[in-house]
């Protein structure tokens, strides 16, 4: 079993996404739409759901959070948690890590079916091997890995424990 290296701890994750939800704020709080979390089952809706709570004073509008399941390895089913419509809002599409771009990529699909407003893209944990044309707009921690190398976030109780790499 390898070992694994904590490269963030609960305290600076807590403190880089109060960080990430003033960035939000700077950058959608004079928006007048509604503003829409999507976070990426399991960890990514987690996280969406404590981005909520850290945004909110920061916004008049309401703050939904929703949940998008797909099979990561072959997602071929992308399905919202409560279909809603995306038309005229700001989205915010949530995950823990983004490795290759893919899961954020498709998880676009049943977004782009609609009309919103806007659409960005957060990760707690940015790798760098892009497949697929994704950027996140909103990053806690840009690391380079090997390939071989991979990123566990751990999540309990619906809080982010730590971030190992193994």
């Amino acid at each position: 079993m390898k070992e694994k290296k904590e490269i963030l701890s609960q305290q600076i994750i807590q403190f880089k996404l109060e960080r990430l939800a003033l960035e939000v704020a700077e950058n959608l709080g004079d928006e007048p739409e509604d503003i829409v979390l999507i976070g990426i089952r399991n960890n990514g809706y987690i996280m969406a759901n404590m981005m909520a709570t850290l945004i909110q004073p920061y916004f008049q509008q309401i703050v939904e959070v929703n949940g998008i399941a797909m099979n990561k390895q072959k997602p071929e089913e992308i399905k919202l948690d409560v279909p809603f419509s995306a038309n005229g809002k700001c989205i915010l599409l949530i995950d823990d890590v983004a490795n290759t771009g893919r899961t954020l990529l498709y998880a676009l699909k049943p977004l782009l079916q609609q009309y919103p407003k806007r659409i960005q893209t957060m990760v707690l944990i940015e790798r760098m091997h892009k497949l697929f044309p994704i950027k996140p707009d909103y990053v806690g921690l840009s690391l380079a890995t090997t390939l071989q190398e991979h990123i566990v976030v751990e999540m309990d109780d619906h809080q982010i424990i730590g971030a190992y790499l193994l």
